[in-house]
């Protein structure tokens, strides 16, 4: 009788923010049916991973689901595996992030289910060589990455049916290899072609195991899933072809495997995620080079696995909103570790725990990054992890102050580019000024309402758009998987790729010509002045609510003053501006103040703009008279005024990008731009100023 084992370790994750719907009808179609397949199914015996944002939601929504996943593991069908509480991508923070992130997951697996797990589930299977002296001080024994991670280091695909050893200064932990034929068999393929891929791995290797990590979700919730693996039957069928199969085949829990057999040695692997990571990481031109260079040697099998992409840090860099967000949290567990030292009362100590599960929050790792799963497009789920900063931030600040009131102004490299910012914060607002970007401002929260109110992303070329000409918007017939499919979820997508010459931040400095409307804005055919736009302004004063900036050019000199202040129910931002005219000769043009406001529900009623009394929605392109307009979020509770004394118009246009998701390609709603406009004629030597007036609103 053949000794030979197989592990099923199953992912299931719900990111922080994710609307409620979307977490009903996953437990309605993959992870209710699939615990229920397993019960029926006394002999297969699987380990489960839930990410706590999940847990959480089935312990308010569906406690008999826990019911359930208690039954099985009192059953020994099921061991519960251990991870980042919040999933994050564990490289990305802090070690004592880690070690808490771990620790809570593990705590609460305890508490909830009786044992405290051994094994860890790495989010998106991003591995780093020092991760195991983060791990193992955190009580994890075992993980399982992918055999891709195990090839880039050397191993043989026929060297991967057995557990190895990872050591970084000291400290052990096993290391499992997944391996890529069983994802991608399961359950996108007949199930004998499972069967027969197991049967030859036993005659090889009689006493090794083979073992898959993949997400649950693939047996359910993306396209085509549903119907297939419950509907029909495939994985009814693939349970009871293992059970039939028993006498050559036992499922063994991975903890047991592990314990059962000798590790086969050290495996010191490289920095790596699955493959398909490793390319979405890489900037444009270089992932549409590399994905042309796999497909060359497709049929090289043996040079394959040294032709690797980037890494998962790589969207920091090719996403200037990815590390802003990272910086941001990276600057926010400083501050609220810190408090640890502070003395308080019981009270404080509440607050402080309150400050450090936002900060675990703000960790989780959807919003960080873009591929066919990352959530970086997704503007709901930027919105909760950085409000859960912002929120833990404001609880910091608010602590280290001492005080009800305050102001303060900093100048340091807050995002990590070599290049310096200016952070404002008060019991109001946190704002970030970006000299080298024009002047703007970058980032700016509403403490009151906990809002984010710029949270936009630069409309920029990716590798898939390529692909958008002539896709159909039909399901699938068949369900394949979600790396092969290529569904629209409207028609003619391509018309919506317009692509950004700057960051998407506030009071950027437009010059362009007076020809030039509100028409030209979607399109991206201002042709505004670059210098004053996007150049880099010289820092003339600083002080703890205002900061005075200035730039120049052969053609125009301009000063910039951004001043803070708080009032009764938010707080204000005026941007007062002044242009002069170097070049000879008169210039007629458009003189603009752009500003950048996102609420996220486009379609939803009680998201808005309102102008002269009127209700207008937020995807809305216009011209509106000069004076003053409102955007609302009656949801958030959030409200800003926009006023520009003097100016003719207000152009307005949405920001809308067209990416790539689980459910196919998708146009999604990044905000909306807010030109105030004045046509101004200037010669040699005058000078022209203008205001404008940003007033963020809590409603009642």
């Amino acid at each position: 009788m053949s000794n030979f084992q197989l592990i099923l370790l199953i992912h299931a994750h719900q990111p922080v923010g994710n609307f409620d719907e979307v977490f009903e009808r996953a437990y309605a179609n993959c992870y209710l049916p699939f615990v229920e397949a397993v019960s029926r199914h006394p002999s297969i015996r699987i380990a489960l991973h839930y990410s706590g944002p999940l847990l959480e939601w089935i312990e308010r929504n569906h406690p008999e689901y826990f019911d359930r996943i208690r039954d099985l593991e009192s059953r020994g069908q099921i061991e519960m595996v251990g991870g980042g509480f919040y999933e994050p991508i564990l490289i990305a923070i802090p070690p004592a992030d880690r070690h808490e992130q771990l620790v809570r997951l593990a705590d609460y697996l305890e508490k909830h289910f009786g044992q405290r797990p051994t094994g860890a589930w790495l989010a998106e299977r991003v591995w780093e060589p020092q991760l195991p002296s983060s791990l193992a001080p955190a009580g994890v024994e075992y993980v399982v990455v992918d055999d891709n991670h195990f090839l880039g280091a050397g191993f043989e695909l026929d060297q991967l049916h057995g557990h190895y050893v990872a050591e970084d200064l000291g400290q052990a932990v096993t290391i499992i290899p997944s391996l890529r034929m069983l994802r991608y068999l399961t359950p996108f393929h007949p199930v004998s072609e499972a069967i027969t891929f197991l049967k030859d791995a036993t005659t090889k290797h009689p006493n090794g195991f083979a073992a898959m990590g993949d997400d649950i979700e693939k047996f359910g919730v993306w396209p085509g899933t549903s119907r297939l693996c419950y509907e029909e039957g495939w994985l009814e069928q693939f349970f009871s072809a293992l059970e039939e199969n028993s006498e050559w085949i036992s499922l063994a829990l991975p903890a047991e495997a592990v314990a059962s057999r000798s590790s086969l040695g050290i495996a010191n692997l490289p920095t790596a995620s699955y493959t398909e990571m490793m390319e979405w990481c890489l900037p444009t031109t270089a992932r549409n080079r590399y994905h042309e260079l796999i497909q060359e040697f497709s049929s090289r099998e043996d040079a394959l696995p040294f032709l690797r992409g980037g890494t998962w840090r790589g969207f920091l860099s090719k996403y200037a909103e990815s590390n802003l967000l990272h910086k941001k949290m990276l600057r926010v567990s400083e501050k609220v570790r810190r408090l640890a030292q502070v003395d308080g009362n019981r009270a404080c100590d509440e607050v402080q725990r309150r400050a450090r599960t936002l900060l675990l929050q703000g960790q989780c790792n959807d919003a960080y990054w873009h591929g066919i799963f990352g959530g970086l497009y997704a503007p709901h789920l930027r919105a909760a992890v950085w409000s859960a900063l912002a929120e833990a931030e404001a609880i910091a600040d608010r602590i280290e102050q001492g005080k009800r009131e305050y102001a303060k102004a900093c100048k340091f490299d807050f995002d990590a580019d070599g290049r310096e910012e200016i952070y404002l914060t008060s019991q109001a607002y946190a704002a970030l000024v970006s000299p080298s970007d024009g002047g703007t401002i970058a980032a700016l929260d509403f403490r009151e309402a906990n809002v984010p109110l710029i949270n936009s992303l630069r409309r920029r070329v990716e590798s898939y758009h390529a692909k958008l000409t002539n896709l159909s918007t039909a399901q699938p017939e068949s369900a394949v998987t979600i790396h092969e499919q290529t569904r629209g979820k409207e028609e003619n997508l391509e018309r919506w790729l317009n692509y950004d010459r700057w960051s998407r931040n506030s009071f950027r400095l437009i010059v362009c010509g007076r020809e030039k409307t509100h028409d030209h804005i979607a399109p991206v055919q201002l042709n505004e002045n670059a210098a004053l736009a996007g150049g880099q302004y010289r820092v003339t004063d600083i002080s703890n609510n205002r900061v005075s900036l200035s730039v120049e050019d052969c053609h125009w000199s301009a000063s910039k003053t951004l001043s803070f202040y708080a009032t009764p129910s938010g707080f204000g931002v005026v941007c007062d501006v002044s242009l002069q005219r170097n070049a000879e000769g008169t210039a007629s043009i458009n003189v603009g103040i752009e500003t950048v406001v996102n609420f996220l529900a486009p379609s939803s009623p009680d998201r808005y703009f309102e102008s002269d009394g009127k209700r207008l929605p937020l995807r809305w392109t216009a011209s509106l008279a000069g004076g003053e307009v409102r955007v609302i979020d009656e949801w958030q509770r959030a409200a800003v005024r926009l006023d520009a004394p003097g100016s003719r118009n207000f152009w307005i246009s949405p920001i809308e990008t067209v990416s790539e998701s689980e459910d196919g390609f998708e146009r999604i709603y990044q905000g909306s731009e807010i030109i105030a406009i004045w046509p101004v004629d200037l010669s040699t030597g005058q000078e022209w100023k203008g205001q404008l007036v940003f007033e963020a609103q809590q409603l009642r």
